[in-house]
């Protein structure tokens, strides 16, 4: 038995110690549900529930949110009927009552004070599933000189387990001092995402003449999200970041409109310039849509208001493929069998790098890398002239993600 082996079984025996004591099935709170105004930050939650229902079915798991404003929370518990929402004066006794906190998918160890607070308080045990782990991040770094590890790999080395949701964040870690008895790559919980608003959907396509697998999906994104332009975040402007997406607006899109135009003028496809997050279809329609040549528009659809996972889900898997700026679209799409290119950054942390983790790389660019550029088109392409050939790539790539799944589950299973 080898020492990953042996941790996670003696974890097992002493939470089913617990369970067997108490005759009650083992109790899992998920801390999760980061923000609404994004989609890939409410698939996080979703998609690591699913995994617990398809794999745990046996464990009891209640949520911890964040945010679960926007009709999200409805939108849970339309697929999670079952599912226990904690928050405020019922927290305390989810602290007294759960075995184990499970610490959701995100950019980083979000919740790294309520991680602690949760071991402080009850001296029971956590886990991290699927998080990026930055030096550039405000609790990552390590003390020049002085020996004192970060408090984030402080709290990382106190899990049972450590997932990270790319090779790059891992490897990082481990550098950084990081001493967590398991730590592997365990793909983004945004992959498992299941919700589905099809008559939304079929309602969209219909008004705007979009047929199953005739069209592609393009996500524009600025280097950084603008938060101040969103009301109810009430965000300050930040002027350095606003300089730095105005620099770098047109050479971080001129392929992706260029990919548009090939696509509409080569192809019988048609192409919708759609949102991830509350802040894109400004981005979109002044950045793609309306510096398309008017033949071009024709055949293309953007899309002016935002929308929640469920109905964006619905159309992503009726379309041939997506293409963009944004990250967890690609990782729904995967998940669900569907071709995704991702273009990534550097402020994007290394997030991005998953796609070689699970055997994409041919759909990775990186736009900071000017000899990748020209790829970017020709991938675009691809996908929509041979979408049979393409959905096969994205099978093998979801195979990874699947294979891994089971994997970290089974380790979660242990705890």
């Amino acid at each position: 038995m080898n020492r990953r082996h042996f941790l996670a079984s003696s974890l097992a025996s002493v939470l089913a110690s617990v369970s067997a004591k108490e005759g009650r099935p083992v109790r899992l709170i998920l801390r999760s549900s980061w923000q609404t105004v994004n989609i890939g930050d409410i698939a996080h939650t979703p998609g690591v529930l699913a995994l617990l229902e398809k794999h745990l079915p046996e464990v009891s798991v209640s949520l911890w949110p964040s945010k679960l404003d926007n009709g999200v929370e409805e939108m849970l518990l339309k697929r999670f009927p079952k599912l226990t929402i904690v928050r405020g004066e019922s927290l305390k006794k989810a602290f007294e009552e759960n075995d184990f906190l499970l610490h959701g998918s995100g950019p980083s160890l979000v919740a790294e004070k309520d991680v602690i607070k949760w071991h402080e308080a009850t001296g029971k045990p956590y886990g991290v599933y699927g998080i990026t782990f930055s030096s550039t991040g405000p609790t990552a770094t390590q003390a020049s000189g002085s020996g004192v590890i970060s408090k984030t790999i402080q709290v990382l080395s106190g899990a049972k387990f450590a997932f990270f949701r790319d090779s790059v964040s891992m490897e990082l870690a481990k550098q950084k001092g990081c001493t967590c008895p398991i730590m592997e790559f365990g793909p983004d919980g945004a992959f498992a995402t299941d919700l589905r608003d099809d008559e939304k959907a079929l309602v969209f396509l219909k008004e705007h003449g979009l047929e199953e697998g005739k069209f592609l999906c393009c996500i524009p994104r600025l280097r950084y999200t603008p938060y101040w332009t969103i009301p109810s975040k009430k965000a300050k402007m930040d002027e350095v970041k606003h300089a730095r997406n105005e620099a770098m607006k047109e050479h971080d899109h001129a392929q992706l409109r260029q990919a548009i135009i090939e696509v509409t003028r080569q192809t019988d496809m048609k192409v919708l310039i759609c949102p991830e997050d509350q802040t894109q279809m400004k981005v979109g329609k002044e950045v793609l849509y309306d510096l398309l040549p008017e033949d071009v528009k024709a055949k293309a659809v953007w899309r002016p208001n935002y929308w929640l996972t469920g109905e964006a889900l619905s159309t992503y898997v009726r379309s041939a493929g997506l293409f963009g700026n944004e990250m967890h679209s690609p990782i729904m799409c995967i998940g669900n069998g569907i071709p995704a290119i991702v273009c990534r950054w550097a402020e994007q942390t290394s997030k991005g790098t998953m796609w070689r983790d699970i055997g994409l790389n041919d759909w990775l660019f990186d736009l900071d890398n000017e000899s990748e550029l020209a790829g970017i088109v020709p991938a675009v392409l691809a996908i929509a002239k041979d979408p049979t050939a393409a959905k096969a790539k994205a099978a093998k790539g979801r195979e990874v993600v699947l294979r891994r799944q089971h994997d970290t589950m089974e380790i979660v299973g242990r705890m």
